[in-house]
């Protein structure tokens, strides 16, 4: 696929966001993406300096093993701030309710505004996929549900109500994004991955409706096939040959950066009319074509395209169709006007 255009960044100057699983992957893509566009981002993990265990010489070490990852929080807040925006490290576990309530008391003091936040916790136990959920771990699956839905509802939680309070204000909706895999509600292979991911989506709808007058969107994102940290370690490459890893997997020809999906929510922040997107999902390569942002390399590579070419008419995204049979039920007719 050829280079497009240069990138010019939407404005986001004054903007706040928190980007909850900042450490790496489409979390600290996001935040370099909304910092490029002049944000201020909180961007928070529990990957820090001093809690990164040492990776040994003598024994092979998973890249997926998040403990033993050499990336941090603070090192994506300072590349927030080197790329323009400012970066604010915020070491957090999202899934205690107490420390991300004094996160947000402690934006609204410094800030005293929030428009956007990115729900991108996603570190899942590792999964037995080929095995049928009677097979399945049972207790790592379960744990999955407290590492990632239930962080996602704990974060929004306490972040709804200074969005809310932001948007009256703003001719821009604020934002909120969970970060999901894939567009569709086809099955992932694998029962609790696909509650978790499809619940992504579940989330942004229903959290949609009831923020339907309050100017606050509510929005799921799917990035393709990526370029991570840890995908990149797992095909031994690194992001300056990364092409050479298409020879072990055809379809990472495809692939894009953790920048891609964060250029789309940069894009999302940025446009007047998202209220008209809000309670759906997206796609990193379908808002590529629609707001004409490119990756890192300054291409467009479009998973769905490419997947639809490789294997047929399989991707089935959720569209107006699909929609319909999500409103017009029991509580929009009994409690149309609520809240």
């Amino acid at each position: 696929m050829p280079p497009t255009a240069s990138y010019q960044p939407p404005n986001l100057k004054g903007r706040v966001a928190l980007v909850a699983g900042a450490t790496r992957g489409v979390g600290r893509g996001t935040a370099l993406a909304l910092g490029e566009a002049g944000a201020t981002v909180y961007c928070t993990g529990r990957s820090t300096k001093e809690n990164r265990l040492p990776r040994s010489r003598s024994k092979k070490v998973s890249p997926f093993d998040h403990s033993r990852r050499p990336e941090t929080v603070e090192e994506t807040a300072a590349m927030v701030t080197a790329r323009g925006g400012r970066g604010v490290a915020a070491i957090l576990d999202h899934t205690d309710s107490k420390k991300v309530a004094k996160l947000i008391a402690r934006i609204k003091k410094e800030q005293g505004a929030l428009h956007i936040l990115v729900n991108d916790i996603s570190e899942i136990f590792q999964q037995d996929f080929g095995k049928a959920f009677w097979q399945l771990n049972l207790e790592k699956g379960l744990a999955n549900f407290r590492n990632m839905l239930h962080a996602h509802v704990i974060t929004s939680h306490f972040a709804a109500p200074l969005l809310v309070e932001t948007a009256k204000t703003s001719k821009i909706p604020g934002l909120i994004v969970g970060i999901g895999d894939g567009d569709s509600y086809t099955y992932r292979g694998h029962l609790f991955y696909d509650l978790v991911k499809t619940s992504v989506i579940r989330m942004a709808f229903g959290m949609a409706r009831e923020l339907r007058r309050k100017n606050v969107a509510a929005i799921a994102l799917t990035p393709g096939f990526l370029r991570s940290e840890a995908m990149l370690e797992h095909f031994g490459v690194t992001e300056e040959n990364w092409r050479d890893a298409i020879q072990k997997d055809p379809h990472y020809a495809s692939s894009e950066t953790p920048l891609y999906a964060g250029r789309a929510i940069a894009a999302l922040a940025a446009d007047a009319n998202l209220m008209k997107k809000s309670g759906r999902v997206f796609s990193s390569w379908g808002l590529s074509e629609e707001y004409e942002f490119c990756d890192a390399d300054g291409r467009r590579p479009h998973w769905g395209r490419y997947a639809a070419e490789k294997f047929g008419d399989c991707m089935k995204p959720c569209g107006d169709a699909f929609y319909e049979h999500w409103i017009g039920g029991p509580i929009d007719t009994m409690y149309a006007n609520w809240p």
